[in-house]
Formats: C-alpha cells, sequence, structure tokens
C-alpha cells in the first residue's frame, strides 16, 4: 500500500489514508530495493552529470527531477566531475538499483556507460554530449556559436571601429561541444571574409585560472573574444579587472552558456542560453519511445540573449 497501488485493489480511500498515517507515525518507509524484487520495473530512473556548480548542469538536474517525480518514478542523480572512472563506478551503482533507464549527462565516455547498460538490458540516453551506442540529445552549439560569433563581430565594428578576428577561449579539443563551437566560430567569420589565425584558438580547458593565464601571455591583447562557458567567463572577467579601466571598456565579447549576472556586465554583448526545458522535453519523449536506432542525434535550439533579449 505504501507505494501507491490501493487505488488498483478496491481499497477505500479512507482506510489507505488511515494506513498511511499510521505508517508515517511510526517511521516506516518504502523499501525501493525490495519493492523491485516484486516487479518487472523499478520506476528508478538514474541520472550522471559532470558538475553541480554549474548553471546549465544545475538546472537540467532540477527540472530532470521534477519530470520524473511527476511520472511517479524516483530520480537517482550522482555527479562524476568528469571522471571517466567515476561515470563507470557511478553507472554500475546505478545498475545495481535495477534502473528503467540511465542518463549520461556530460558524460565523458558515453560510449562505455551505454556498453555498461546494454549488457545489463537497460536503455541509455546520451544528453548534452553525443555517443555512437544510445540516442543522443544536445543543444545544437554550431548554429548558435556561429550567430553569437557574428554578434561579437558586429559589435566591435560598431562600438571600437575593429574588423579583425575575435579570439575563443575555452573548453578542449577533444570535447564535442568545442569542436562544434569552433566550427561556429571559424565559420562566421568565413563568412564575412575574415581570416583567423590558429593563435586565436585557445584551448586549455574549462578552468577560470587557465582562461586568465592564456589571455596574459598573448603578445597582444584581444579585444573581440568569444568565451566558450560561463565557468572560463570568470577567469576573462577577472582578467579584465586587472586592466586599465579605459582599456577595458575598449573589450567586447560574448559567451556560450547564459548567467543572468553575466549578462549584466559592460563588456558582454550576449550569451547563448541552452534551452533547458527543451532538452528535458525531448529528453522525456525520447524515454516514451524506448529503444531507436542508437546513431540517432536530436540537436535542440538555444537561444541567443542580448542586452535587449534578457528573459
Amino acid at each position: 500500500m505504501l507505494n501507491g497501488t490501493w487505488k488498483k485493489r478496491r481499497i477505500s480511500e479512507s482506510l489507505a489514508n488511515r494506513v498511511l498515517q499510521a505508517a508515517e507515525d511510526n517511521g516506516y518507509a518504502l523499501n525501493i530495493q525490495a519493492s523491485v524484487l516484486r516487479r518487472d520495473k523499478s520506476d528508478i530512473v538514474g541520472m550522471i552529470i559532470p558538475k553541480y556548480d554549474n548553471r546549465f548542469f544545475g538546472a537540467i538536474a532540477e527540472r530532470f527531477e521534477e519530470a520524473m517525480r511527476a511520472e511517479g518514478r524516483f530520480p537517482v542523480i550522482t555527479c562524476t566531475q568528469r571522471d571517466a572512472a567515476l561515470e563507470v563506478e557511478a553507472a554500475r551503482g546505478l545498475l545495481s538499483y535495477q534502473v528503467d533507464c540511465l542518463v549520461a549527462c556530460g558524460a565523458t565516455d558515453p560510449d562505455r556507460i551505454a556498453e555498461l547498460c546494454r549488457a545489463a538490458g537497460v536503455p541509455t540516453i546520451n544528453l548534452d554530449l553525443p555517443g555512437s551506442l544510445a540516442p543522443s540529445i544536445i543543444s545544437d552549439s554550431y548554429s548558435a556559436a556561429r550567430e553569437l560569433t557574428g554578434l561579437i563581430l558586429d559589435a566591435c565594428a560598431r562600438d571600437l571601429g575593429l574588423a579583425g578576428p575575435l579570439t575563443f577561449i575555452g573548453g578542449r579539443l577533444d570535447d564535442h561541444n568545442t569542436k562544434e563551437r569552433r566550427r561556429g566560430f571559424l565559420d562566421a567569420h568565413a563568412a564575412r571574409g575574415i581570416t583567423v589565425p590558429e593563435t586565436a584558438i585557445l584551448t586549455p580547458g574549462y578552468a577560470p585560472a587557465r582562461a586568465r593565464a592564456a589571455l596574459e601571455a598573448l603578445p597582444v591583447r584581444p579585444r573581440g573574444i568569444f568565451v566558450n562557458s560561463t565557468i572560463t567567463l570568470e577567469g576573462v572577467v577577472h582578467w579584465i579587472q586587472s586592466l586599465d579601466p579605459a582599456v577595458a571598456a575598449a573589450i567586447r565579447y560574448g559567451t556560450f552558456d547564459y548567467d543572468p549576472f553575466g549578462a549584466l556586465l559592460p563588456q558582454s554583448v550576449g550569451m547563448v542560453e541552452q534551452d533547458v526545458a527543451g532538452l528535458v522535453a525531448e529528453l522525456l519523449r525520447q524515454m516514451a519511445k524506448g529503444a531507436e536506432a542508437p546513431r540517432r542525434v536530436i540537436n535542440v535550439p538555444c537561444i541567443l540573449r542580448t542586452p535587449t533579449a534578457r528573459p
């Protein structure tokens, strides 16, 4: 009765309420693992995410949990710090709870997770970063990066009289999202006949300290910057604050990822917001469909936020 099945067993609501109240008064709780043994499904759904302190991943986790609870499922979310070994450990732990589905969000090695799930007969879906062994739902990084680059180039031309290439900073070149954003960045320049030297592509990782160090090491100070992540933006802002105010005022940048406070900074011309609601809605549709072609990749459009187009 504690699992809500009284509605299917011709038990009156008044009796059910008395039993549930007695259980609460005496500290009883449903043993989920034990109840799994009596059912074909556990109604437990697992999610692996890389970070809790990132606004995007935090929003994904929160909306996913709300959606699962609304469907009467029990969500279990674990953070793996972008560590492939921790991802495997987490996947094995979630599988031991007999999850009905495992969502690999931002996983560094989604195919390894998919292999473990396949061996256990559990469907898996990739979110944020794609894999080749399970369906993948990702943001359209290429289109958004191309649009953001155009916005920064326009601002540099309008405000600073600059027509040269921007500097791209943040991320890792072995990371799918960085590759797609770099591709959009380069194509936006090419569409205007602007050549981007390799020295203008800085990919020291996402860490703020590395971003600041990379900017400080440049022989020529950049004035137009594409910032690849709000994590990297912290380092860019610290670098700008270290400059003379007049020099800092002559810098324009845009950021891939959105932060409402970051959007208010004076040199920011725009930020790309990934559509968390759209990503999770597509995830729910994919979960309802069940297994599909593993190589299918679903791109969800992003939202470009400008100082005059804030939510």
